[in-house]
């Protein structure tokens, strides 16, 4: 009788143990099911509605052009660096004007100062300030601090037999224009670095189009631009009465 009473225990054990192992399998199997149909949403899901524009009045060309690209860029950012060789030749291939706009990412560590630097070399040559700029992002990745950016600025004005002040903007004027530069972005709906827009002047189309992937957009989104644009006049810049 007790042979048989623990031999019916043991049994018993192991059928509970047996029916917590299946139960546990099925919860495991049940969250496998539920993180791999989440992870396939996130991976097949609607994509990104782009930058939500609050105003503008920033995304127009240039006077006397009908079409442009508008860039909001950080010095320090990467990707902003990356695509700057393809932004330059896009706009010297299709004769069209580049507008550079400041936006400052926080926690950056020297694109401020950068910034403040570019406007600096604008005072002597918007080409020389638009060089020196083209540089910082060609040589991104050997600046990490305010010293080697001093030591490459100097080194950039010495190139150019240019005497480099002991203070840059001593008044604060240069940074007050780069904070207002990246205000604008903020006020424009701005979120992230680069955020670049092909913009027109009397379109039929889209006054302005975003371009989430410059790699493969950015020429058929300007040639649309351009198409839209055939028949529209140039803006042209509206002198003050008298003149």
């Amino acid at each position: 009788m007790s042979n048989l009473f623990f031999c019916c225990l043991q049994t018993r054990q192991k059928f509970r143990i047996r029916s917590r192992i299946s139960v546990l399998l099925t919860f495991a199997t049940t969250a496998l099911l539920v993180v791999a149909g989440a992870s396939v949403h996130a991976q097949f899901g609607a994509p990104s509605p782009g930058t939500v524009i609050h105003d503008a009045t920033a995304l127009k060309p240039p006077a006397g052009a009908r079409v442009a690209i508008v860039e909001f860029a950080d010095l320090e950012c990467p990707s902003c660096a990356y695509y700057n060789k393809q932004f330059e030749e896009a706009a010297a291939a299709y004769k069209i004007p580049w507008v550079h706009h400041d936006f400052l990412i926080p926690g950056h560590l020297w694109s401020t100062a950068a910034a403040v630097n570019v406007r600096w070399f604008n005072t002597k040559s918007k080409a020389l300030g638009d060089e020196y700029r083209d540089q910082v992002f060609a040589n991104q990745a050997s600046i990490y601090n305010l010293d080697t950016l001093r030591r490459f600025t100097e080194k950039f004005a010495q190139s150019h037999s240019i005497a480099l002040p002991f203070a840059i903007d001593p008044q604060g004027k240069l940074a007050a224009e780069v904070k207002a530069d990246s205000d604008l972005g903020l006020h424009t709906g701005i979120t992230g670095t680069p955020t670049v827009f092909v913009v027109t002047a009397n379109s039929k189309g889209a006054p302005y189009i975003e371009v989430p992937r410059p790699y493969n957009q950015l020429y058929p989104i300007i040639d649309q631009a351009l198409a839209d644009t055939v028949s529209a006049k140039p803006v042209v810049a509206k002198r003050p009465a008298g003149k």
